[in-house]
């Protein structure tokens, strides 16, 4: 027998199926949906009846036919109802967006980051959502969920900081002080979602490309830190202990200067926009080490794409294309196609979307990993 706890996972799940049917392919018809789905049509007619009153879903014009049967009413998903925040904590600045379920960026804003301490941070954080909800609310929009991104290691199961090295953060259980901070300066209660900027980043990439999006899907982030996202099998790849991607930490050169963690020869030790700094700009040895590395992530994922951002490549925009020239080399090398490499569709605002994203990731997946609602 079912229990009722059944009952509502197979439904959130079938909801999810119909929504990223209706985000990759607009128009479908309720009959179409049926069919691409697999469910029966009376299922897919009372969950599209819900997805219409809660606005996630639209009627996108006069009935049509489409050779299921009597002329049906294509749908898509409705972007004048429910939108998303998503914050970036960086080293020294906080960003706020809010972002409409498609990916349009409606409203952004940027201020210095005035304290590293985690409840001065969830102050500040909670302050700056607060004025972009209520940009959302002049703009007769419902607020969907909160995603945030931040410079370090998050542990998926409970959304603890385990390591955030640029900020002075370790095992910070951020979720709650945030949720008290939101709460205290009016913000609905809505899905809070946590993770890593790389990681959120690449998310804004993958559920905002149109279609299906890229799979697998890598987003290099060269900023204070390094750090890479993974999207794979339609997931966020995490590892074990949320530490997957921690590329910055990878030796390129056995013997090589010292990086922030003590070791020798790490990438963060080449790229990162402190090496850079002090290298005086120069940039032909660091493109060099990111062509390396994206090389070497090429070799180990085969992603479809890779999007490398981040203030590096933002300073230096002779870095990435040094880096691509690198990557070709090997390419030819080997007597192969590279993947296409690409800096990242909204630039500086980049892990701010993704932390958008996420929270439209994990709606649309009840069934993966991912630091769950707060």
């Amino acid at each position: 027998m079912k229990t009722k706890g059944d009952q509502q996972l197979v439904r959130r799940i079938n909801r999810s199926v119909l929504l990223r049917l209706v985000r990759a392919q607009p128009g479908l018809s309720r009959a179409r949906l049926a069919a691409e789905s697999g469910l029966t049509k009376s299922t897919v007619g009372l969950l599209v009846r819900e997805l219409l009153d809660e606005g996630w879903l639209g009627e996108a014009g006069a009935p049509v036919t489409d050779g299921l049967g009597r002329p049906s009413t294509p749908l898509q998903i409705n972007v004048g109802v429910r939108a998303l925040i998503g914050v970036e904590i960086n080293i020294g600045i906080v960003r706020v967006v809010c972002v409409s379920l498609q990916g349009d960026v409606l409203h952004a804003d940027a201020a210095q980051l005035h304290d590293h301490a985690p409840a001065a941070v969830c102050a500040q954080v909670a302050r700056r959502v607060a004025a972009a909800h209520r940009a959302l609310l002049a703009s007769g929009l419902r607020l969907a969920g909160i995603g945030v991104g931040l410079p370090g290691t998050v542990h998926d199961a409970t959304g603890v900081v385990r390591f955030a090295p640029n900020l002075g953060w370790r095992d910070v259980n951020l979720l709650p002080g945030l949720t008290e901070a939101l709460a205290a300066e009016g913000v609905p209660e809505v899905a809070l979602q946590l993770q890593n900027d790389a990681d959120a980043a690449v998310l804004g990439e993958f559920e905002f490309a149109g279609g299906e999006g890229e799979d697998p899907l890598i987003f290099v982030s060269c900023d204070v830190g390094v750090g890479a996202g993974i999207v794979l099998n339609d997931r966020l790849f995490t590892g074990a202990q949320g530490m997957a991607g921690e590329i910055g930490h990878t030796v390129l050169q056995v013997d090589g200067p010292r990086c922030s963690c003590g070791r020798r020869g790490c990438a963060e030790a080449f790229i990162s926009s402190r090496a850079l700094e002090q290298a005086g700009g120069d940039t032909r040895h660091a493109a060099g080490y990111l062509g390396v590395l994206l090389q070497n992530l090429w070799m180990t994922f085969e992603p479809r794409a890779i999007v490398v951002g981040g203030k590096s490549c933002e300073t230096h925009p002779a870095l990435l294309g040094g880096a691509i020239e690198t990557v070709r080399r090997y390419a030819a090398s080997a007597g192969l196609a590279p993947p296409e490499i690409r800096p990242p569709r909204h630039g500086a605002w980049t892990p701010a979307v993704g932390a958008a994203a996420m929270v439209l990731h994990e709606y649309l997946r009840p069934l993966g990993s991912g630091t769950k609602p707060g």
